[in-house]
């Protein structure tokens, strides 16, 4: 998982400025804090959304060259990489598919939930996803560590449902009932359509 920092008042002016890596077994590999570019400005920490601060970045921030590299060091090449949205994670890093890692798997499309009623597929939020699948709370400030860690609950919940112990297929249709029938929680993006005089890209 990879937080961000704006780094202007556009949506998408944004730095990357923590980096986390945590495998199947729920065990951090790597978390790692990043300084802005040289030169660039950070308009906010997003600190709502990111759990980061200046005194964070500033105590413990390293060049972003030197965060990439420590994650291709911990990061197996044969690894499938799980996340929400996790194709975006890749691109901010420049990683390459077949070179740093296997594969990637989306949590949103592996969760996805056929709506009849709009005759589309609706997609879930991991904060609607973590509370509805998990019962766990997450009022707790977001950080790059504690959202990977809850990507591979979630991926491990599904490959648990799919087993013939978690009930299989009819035990995952009935997960993704739940989180169609459940009224997701308004996104921080929603509720604060500008933070700090930075866009947050709500459409």
């Amino acid at each position: 998982d990879v937080e961000c920092v704006a780094t202007g008042v556009e949506h998408n002016a944004r730095a990357v400025a923590q980096i986390a890596l945590v495998d199947q077994f729920e065990r951090c590999l790597l978390n790692v804090f990043v300084k802005p570019p040289e030169g660039a400005t950070v308009h906010s920490y997003l600190t709502p959304l990111t759990g980061l601060t200046e005194g964070l970045i500033e105590a413990h921030g390293v060049p972003l060259p030197e965060a990439i590299q420590r994650l291709r060091a911990a990061l197996p090449t044969h690894a499938v990489l799980v996340g929400q949205n996790i194709a975006k994670d890749v691109q901010w890093l420049n990683l390459v598919e077949g070179t740093d890692f296997a594969g990637m798997l989306d949590l949103a499309g592996l969760w996805r939930v056929w709506n009849a009623q709009y005759n589309s597929w609706s997609v879930f939020g991991q904060d609607h996803l973590v509370k509805t699948l998990l019962g766990s709370d997450v009022a707790e400030q977001h950080n790059a560590a504690i959202d990977a860690l809850k990507s591979v609950r979630l991926f491990n919940y599904y490959a648990f449902l799919q087993s013939p112990g978690g009930g299989g297929e009819p035990a995952v249709e009935a997960a993704k009932r739940r989180l169609l029938e459940t009224p997701p929680e308004p996104s921080f993006a929603k509720k604060n359509p500008s933070w700090e005089g930075c866009c947050m890209g709500n459409r």
